[in-house]
């Protein structure tokens, strides 16, 4: 009887019309476009939106977003998006950076104010694998103004992010001499968990962004990662997106995104080097 009642108060009336006012908001809010083999992932995420504020279903959630949001909006924004990533996710990315990326910047004399965006962080992964990766192959680099900007949408990652704190598990893939040298293994309350070095975080900003909205920073950057990001989004909305990112960038400069994303009709500001590298070309 306990396991029948609460499967009924955990299944809602989920309509084609709550889904596609749905899709809407979050493709006004985010830029993100929602197919239609999402749906059973948006339930999932949103029936403990509905649980959680007591509400009778998703017309009531729907008529809430639509004309009373508040605080709720973020809440949506956040469960709706997704968050998978790995410490030196897509290998050779940070393999270029530090191969050849950083040496020809050294030779060219441009690492007095190098500037480098991960745009869509998500739980930091991403800009702490940016920050070892710099600090292994600059030089003498604390004689540089080196600066990572970190972004995401979801407010929930940023704050994770931003702690520098993760499962242990999260980073056994890592060569030794790597996890000795760039994170703290947590002891007693702590145990199972590390803390990545004060030297990479005092190398990064975390901020909540949304690529869709005014972006506050004043500089140009050298670098930007936005990866797997875009896939979300329709064609229109990644060539508006991306014509951004040249204007952020400097000429000649790099922009990095994910293995299953490119920019062939969508931009013909950037030229591929290889493996989804590509450099500004106006």
């Amino acid at each position: 009887m306990v396991a029948a009642t609460q499967q009924k108060t955990d299944t809602y009336q989920f309509t084609d019309r709550n889904f596609n006012t749905l899709r809407e908001i979050v493709s006004e809010q985010t830029g993100i476009s929602l197919s239609d083999h999402k749906r059973d992932l948006v339930y999932g995420r949103l029936t403990r939106r509905l649980r959680a504020l007591g509400l009778s279903g998703f017309d009531a959630y729907c008529d809430l977003l639509q004309n009373n949001p508040g605080e709720e909006m973020e809440h949506f924004t956040n469960a709706i998006t997704t968050n998978l990533t790995s410490f030196f996710r897509e290998r050779h990315h940070f393999d270029y950076l530090s191969q050849e990326l950083i040496p020809d910047l050294l030779q060219q004399n441009r690492l007095q104010n190098l500037r480098v965006w991960s745009a869509g962080c998500s739980t930091g992964e991403e800009p702490y694998s940016i920050a070892i990766t710099l600090r292994e192959s600059i030089p003498n680099i604390d004689n540089y103004d080196v600066r990572i900007l970190a972004t995401d949408l979801d407010t929930n990652v940023v704050k994770q992010a931003s702690s520098g704190i993760y499962a242990a598990s999260r980073v056994e893939g890592l060569p030794k001499e790597q996890l000795r040298r760039w994170f703290l293994k947590g002891k007693g309350d702590n145990a199972g968990s590390v803390r990545v070095n004060k030297e990479l975080c005092d190398m990064i900003t975390f901020r909540q962004l949304n690529l869709m909205n005014a972006w506050p920073m004043q500089g140009k950057f050298d670098i930007i990662f936005c990866r797997n990001v875009v896939i979300y989004f329709d064609k229109p909305t990644q060539a508006v997106l991306f014509d951004r990112f040249a204007n952020q960038i400097q000429d000649n400069s790099h922009l990095f995104i994910g293995h299953s994303e490119n920019l062939n009709k969508v931009t013909d500001r950037f030229s591929l080097i290889g493996k989804t590298i590509y450099r500004k070309i106006r």
